[in-house]
Parts: C-alpha cells; structure tokens; sequence
C-alpha cells in the first residue's frame, strides 16, 4: 500500500522515482480502507530534506498512510521558503482537536540550550501532553526524544566535551521486542549530537526500556511503554550523504569538526560514504508502523476514551 501525500510535495517525485508507492490524496479517497494517520511535526531546519526521509521509511511499508505535516504554530523558520510552509504544513493549534494514529517529533539544532530556554517550549510541552489523549504512539528522534523523556520523566540531557559523530556500533538489547523485530545482534546507527541522555539515569526510571545501546555513544533507543512513546537519540532516517553534507558545512565555514567515525570508506572524506543502516531503519520504522496497525482503534475518536 502507498502513503498518501499532495502531488506537490517535493517528496512526492522523490519516493516515485525511488520505487516507493505514492498515491494523491484524491486517490486515497476513492477506497474504502482508513489509512493511518501519521504526522510528523519537523523542527528540523531543512524541512523538505526531514520530510523526503521519514516519508520515505514510512511509506515502505504495506499499509496506506495519510501523512500529515505539523509546526510550531509561532516560530518561523529562516530555512525554508514561506510558500512551502504555508502551503503543506498546519500549525498545531489549528490540528490540536484532531486524532493521530502515530506522530513523529523530530530533532531540532538547539542542543546547546536548557529546554526550558527553547523559544516554542511551552508549545512543545502542550504537544507532548497532548499525545496522550490524541496519539496513539509518538516516536521523538534525537532532541526531540531528548525533550519527551525530559517532560514525562524528569532525564536530563548532558553536554558531551566533544561531538557525537559518524557510525556506530549499537547492540541490540532486547531482541523479544516487537520494535527490534528481524534486528540483528549489532550494526551500524549514524550519530550526529552534542549532548547525551545516560543509561544510569534511564535505568532509574523503571517506567522505561532501552532497546538499542552502544558502547561508545550511549542509549539509542527507549521504550515509554505508559506513554505509548519510543525516544530514539541517534538517525536511521538518515540519508546516505547526510553526515557528509554536515561535514563539509562545518569545512567551509571553517568550524573544527572530526571527520565522521567509521562513516567514509578508510576514513577517507575524498571516497564516496556508505550506507550501512539503510535496511534497519526500514525495519524500525516497519515495525512501529506494524505496532500502531495492531493496536490502534479503528476509530480513532475512542483516543483518549
């Protein structure tokens, strides 16, 4: 089955000539199946690149998805053209009275700040309640899991003295969860952040999980079973060339930067990078959307009941 998105969507071309199944939302309509309702609220600044990569994880699977595209409702972003905004995203107090099967809450480039110091806070921490009467899972990915696990569970984040950055190593945890279904023992999870959430402090919380962990970078992957909530540190989502485009920003404007671990063949930044996380992250985000699929209401108006 397709995920459904406007024709004019950027990524609408972009996931057909990949191979992806899309379908217009005219289509959608016209067959008497409910697709699932997924909205991904982007606080990334490269709107149209986070939108092209969780819809493309998310529209692989063999379900319909009617995605949705949600922001902040006061902060503009300087990144992407005003026309693009205004025409495929709604801000959330206007979408605040509706139902969602899932919602994804991305990572966001303000690390560096105490949460509470985040101009649209306040807003978030409404979202975040707000999950809990109107979602039935939410999925919050590297800061944005960093401030959903900090809201419902008081963990902090911490400064790390030098960035987080490349590939690395995970193990898979608890290999009976539903999430890691098909997961290997260990592989590959690109990792790009300043700061970090501890076990030590996570395994205080007995509310929550980890699922995937590493050695070298911490917790990866949390479950909130009471919150219906998975908090992820680090990108699957991530496109092969990602941390390559951070790399060379940094380069150029002449900021000290490592060159990305285990990320470029012999840690050569001349040689083209490889993918090694593609087929995990399919599997992830399958496995949530297949999670959602057997639990959610069919009507999604008993949310919250």
């Amino acid at each position: 089955m397709p995920i459904t998105l406007p024709t004019t969507l950027p990524a609408f071309d972009v996931l057909r000539n990949e191979g992806v199944m899309v379908m217009s939302p005219e289509r959608a309509r016209s067959q008497e199946i409910r697709p699932l309702r997924i909205a991904l609220l982007n606080l990334m600044p490269k709107k149209i690149q986070t939108e092209n990569q969780f819809a493309r994880l998310i529209g692989a699977t063999p379900l319909q998805i009617d995605f949705q595209l949600i922001r902040m409702s006061e902060h503009q972003t300087k990144n992407t053209a005003a026309e693009h905004m205004e025409t495929f995203y709604r801000p959330f107090q206007e979408v605040k009275d509706q139902k969602f099967d899932g919602l994804i809450i991305t990572g966001a480039p303000i690390e560096h700040l105490p949460f509470e110091a985040v101009s649209y806070w306040d807003e978030l921490c409404e979202v975040m309640d707000w999950t809990q009467t109107n979602v039935f899972s939410t999925f919050g990915v590297c800061w944005g899991g960093m401030a959903m696990i900090n809201h419902f569970h008081g963990v902090q984040k911490h400064m790390l003295d030098h960035k987080a950055f490349g590939c690395f190593r995970h193990r898979n945890l608890t290999p009976t969860s539903p999430y890691l279904r098909g997961f290997s023992d260990d592989f590959v999870i690109p990792v790009s952040r300043w700061t970090e959430m501890r076990q030590s402090e996570i395994g205080a919380v007995p509310a929550l999980q980890t699922l995937l962990g590493s050695d070298e970078v911490g917790p990866c992957l949390v479950e909130d079973a009471a919150h219906r909530a998975l908090y992820i540190f680090n990108h699957f989502e991530y496109d092969s060339d990602t941390l390559k485009q951070e790399y060379d920003r940094d380069v150029a404007a002449g900021t000290p930067i490592n060159v990305p671990a285990n990320y470029y063949p012999d840690d050569n930044p001349a040689m083209p990078p490889l993918n090694r996380w593609r087929s995990h992250a399919h599997l992830l985000y399958g496995n949530w959307i297949n999670e959602i699929y057997q639990g959610t209401p069919y009507d999604l108006n008993e949310l919250g009941h």
